[in-house]
């Protein structure tokens, strides 16, 4: 599936950045070079979108921000937090719910080894 070589991509610019960088910045410094990395892997991004929320005949144009939506079909959504708690890793699972993506990965970069702040949620995919 397209959304599992994306995962790929961004893990990859995920670990290249922590390696450039280490933890202890501010998100919004991950978010910014996390940002180039991919684009400058040819992938197109969008970043912090609003994404509008139905509900009945309620219609919430900015129901909430993602931070980055890679080729429409993978959510990134970016910490630099001690700890990541398991309603982060829920509220990423409720995203994918209410906009049909099938695949979010939740990066927290304030960890010592990236491989420990990556977190894959997946909704109704395939593994």
């Amino acid at each position: 599936m397209r959304e599992n070589f994306i995962a790929q991509v961004v893990v990859d610019s995920a670990f290249k950045v922590h390696v450039a960088l280490g933890p202890g910045l501010l998100e919004s410094v991950y978010q910014s070079v996390l940002e180039y990395e991919l684009a400058r892997r040819g992938l197109p991004i969008a970043a912090q979108v609003a994404v509008p929320v139905h509900y009945g005949e309620v219609l919430l144009d900015k129901g909430f921000i993602a931070d980055i939506i890679v080729e429409q079909l993978v959510i990134v959504e970016l910490k630099s937090v001690e700890e990541v708690s398991p309603l982060h890793k829920k509220q990423l699972q409720t995203y994918l719910k209410l906009t049909g993506m099938k695949l979010g990965l939740l990066i927290n970069f304030n960890v010592v080894l990236i491989k420990n702040g990556i977190h894959r949620v997946a909704n109704g995919m395939i593994d």
